[in-house]
């Protein structure tokens, strides 16, 4: 996946640390930050224990942890981490195997903002697709901290939409439609949390992740808001009370059926530099619905759900977004915003519980 990075506005360089055992992809990284003057490397350290202990005094915007090391891997030292350095973004570097892909998404849980797949055992071959997440990712996290989020700087270039509307049975939607990237797991389990086991309608998820982490992710989000949550099969049709997470290297689109409707998954064109992208979900819902449709735009990189949240809202629907304050990225439910298709912009508990009012044909 690569997604554009936000340009810095100041002279403050971003302070980086990076834990990993590997004395390659350590000199590999210090190399390129060295060479980048928008970062400042404060630490490199061979282990979470040498992190932890080094954390404080560093006080770095943004760490890239490893998630297999000897000592203490990445998944230990992330409490420590985030209590050693509250201000930083972590950064759960991580092989594409099971183990790796289950470690690091219950480290998103856990609150890491972001992973990133490292290179394979012919780093030479994928170094510099690593190398390119790694700057657009490290951008992103760590643009607050040198461009922090103030009353006077928010974003205000938008206008809320005022729909018409409708409650009780004639207003409520058929389905509800979310998108989430950057911060995504961590904002889905406190978004869904409170109210997905009072919806009976159903949830269909995009939230951008390789094909290895989102059956279990699916499984885990599940667990956490205690609904039954899994990646679809094509065809699988959709009931009330089905909530499913789009699989990995697949688009997730809403089709008609003999039976009624049911999810289709593709391998076509990347839409945003992603596949699955919240755009054909939402525009497939819009399509089948029609007015039908609550859409549900939270944190993210890039601008993936705007052009989709159009649709919802021309055929009748309505969009809300999760607000920039509480968003690890404002990107994509920003996006959304400046182009006039939200009508609410909100924290995740207020965002949870408009969600529950409107699809319960209350609000």
């Amino acid at each position: 996946m690569s997604l554009a990075a936000p340009n810095l506005k100041t002279d403050r360089r971003i302070r980086i640390m990076h834990v990993d055992d590997s004395a390659v992809v350590r000199a590999l990284t210090r190399r390129w930050i060295e060479e980048d003057p928008r970062f400042e490397l404060v630490r490199s350290c061979i282990d979470g224990e040498q992190a932890i202990a080094q954390a404080a005094t560093a006080k770095p915007d943004v760490i890239i942890l490893d998630v297999e090391m000897p000592k203490m891997d990445g998944l230990a030292a992330l409490p420590g981490l985030r209590k050693a350095a509250p201000q930083a973004r972590v950064i759960m570097a991580s092989t594409l195997t099971s183990r790796g892909a289950s470690t690091t998404v219950r480290a998103l849980g856990l609150g890491a903002a972001d992973y990133i797949a490292k290179p394979d055992s012919k780093i030479l071959g994928s170094a510099d697709t690593y190398r390119r997440e790694l700057v657009e990712k490290m951008l992103a996290l760590g643009g607050r901290a040198v461009n922090p989020v103030t009353p006077a700087s928010r974003k205000s270039n938008y206008q809320l939409r005022t729909p018409t509307v409708r409650t009780g049975l004639a207003g409520r939607p058929s389905v509800m439609v979310v998108a989430s990237s950057t911060g995504g797991p961590a904002a889905l389990q406190a978004f869904l949390g409170p109210i997905a086991r009072r919806i009976s309608a159903p949830i269909l998820i995009v939230q951008h992740m390789p094909r290895s982490f989102t059956k279990i992710f699916a499984e885990k989000l599940g667990e956490h808001v205690g609904r039954p949550c899994r990646e679809p099969i094509d065809h699988d049709p959709i009931m009330p009370g089905s909530m499913f997470l789009a699989p990995g290297d697949f688009h997730m689109r809403i089709a008609k059926s003999a039976r009624g409707h049911e999810i289709r998954l593709d391998q076509g064109a990347q839409v945003h530099f992603c596949r699955p992208a919240a755009d054909p979900l939402f525009e497939s819902a819009a399509s089948i619905y029609g007015g039908r449709v609550l859409g549900v735009v939270l944190t993210g990189m890039g601008s993936d759900g705007a052009a989709g949240s159009g649709r919802v809202v021309e055929a009748g629907g309505r969009v809300i977004v999760q607000d920039e304050a509480s968003s690890v990225v404002w990107g994509m439910p920003g996006s959304v915003a400046q182009a006039g298709y939200a009508e609410a912009i909100k924290p995740l508990p207020e965002l949870g519980s408009m969600a529950l009012s409107i699809m319960n044909g209350e609000g």
